[in-house]
């Protein structure tokens, strides 16, 4: 029998699986962190190596019995840095005398996109720190709205909503800005209390502004007029992602997977979300087909048989 290897990399773990060729699930392990960009290519060549010696060894299968590998991992998004950790891991893997047949890197986004709808046309929506929307056409060609980052984009994401809720209480300290309930709850919550401390948490303590994003979303909950306008402003930019990715695809019907505790977890923000989404002609909202790992294990397949 002939095996295919699907990795998910994270930024705390590694999740990893084994497969045949029709996919079905035959082993599963959990390792360390490989965000190469956080733990570096030497780091993270050696956690992918041990994790993935652990899932065959268990299954009592040889190296050269694994068709293709692929990990899909934060990063890995520019072609020119995937291949370092790629040449790096299959150095180190030489090294311990191991030759793979096949190992590739792709983007965690790339391969959560493959397992929600098993390789079929479709789109995903990520929405947690930051924000982006990744969808492929009946061609297989692969599109991508925002993505920018947190000073050029992350448009309704959980630190554009909590660097709204920032500003908006640092405005409402100086006088510019309504009030707003937000100021009591960041105050108890963080222990600042005016321009001054808030100046210092954010700009000297490493401040994760994501951090208010709940609070924005529980004030708004309440009746805070100030963080309603925040959510329905951010709310509106996600659904503009949503609208220019419906006419990038082409499809009948825009297929959207949700990835991202900002829009999945039950909130204020996220039911609010999905009943807008709703209201768009041609879209339907969808749980994945299958975990991001199987859908690593899917590219893994299509690779090895180009």
């Amino acid at each position: 029998m002939r095996y295919l290897l699907g990795l998910d990399g994270g930024g705390t773990k590694t999740k990893c699986v084994v497969t045949d060729h029709d996919l079905n699930i035959l082993n599963e392990c959990i390792g360390g962190p490989s965000n190469f960009l956080v733990f570096g290519t030497e780091e993270v060549s050696n956690t992918l190596l041990s994790i993935i010696q652990e899932c065959i060894s268990q299954l009592k299968i040889e190296p050269d019995h694994i068709d293709s590998i692929l990990l899909g991992t934060a990063g890995a998004g520019r072609r020119d840095d995937a291949e370092r950790l790629e040449n790096e891991f299959i150095k180190l893997a030489e090294k311990n005398g191991i030759l793979f047949k096949n190992f590739r890197v792709e983007s965690d986004a790339r391969i959560a996109l493959e397992g929600a709808f098993s390789g079929a046309p479709g789109s995903i929506l990520i929405a947690g720190t930051g924000s982006i929307m990744f969808g492929k056409d009946s061609d297989g060609m692969i599109h991508r709205v925002g993505g920018f980052g947190r000073i050029l984009g992350d448009e309704g994401s959980g630190f554009q909503i909590g660097r709204l809720g920032l500003s908006a209480v640092a405005k409402y300290y100086d006088g510019r800005g309504p009030r707003t309930i937000l100021k009591e709850m960041i105050e108890k919550v963080f222990n600042i209390t005016d321009s001054s401390s808030m100046i210092t948490e954010v700009y000297k303590n490493k401040f994760d502004v994501a951090s208010v994003a709940p609070l924005v979303m529980k004030a708004a909950e309440q009746g805070d007029d100030v963080c309603v306008h925040i959510l329905n402003t951010e709310i509106e930019e996600l659904i503009e992602h949503v609208n220019t990715m419906k006419v990038k695809l082409n499809e009948p019907v825009l297929k959207i997977s949700l990835i991202g505790g900002t829009i999945t977890t039950e909130n204020y923000y996220s039911n609010l979300f999905k009943e807008k989404v709703k209201l768009i002609e041609g879209v339907q909202l969808m749980e994945p087909e299958l975990p991001p790992q199987v859908g690593a294990a899917l590219m893994a397949k299509q690779f090895c048989e180009e």
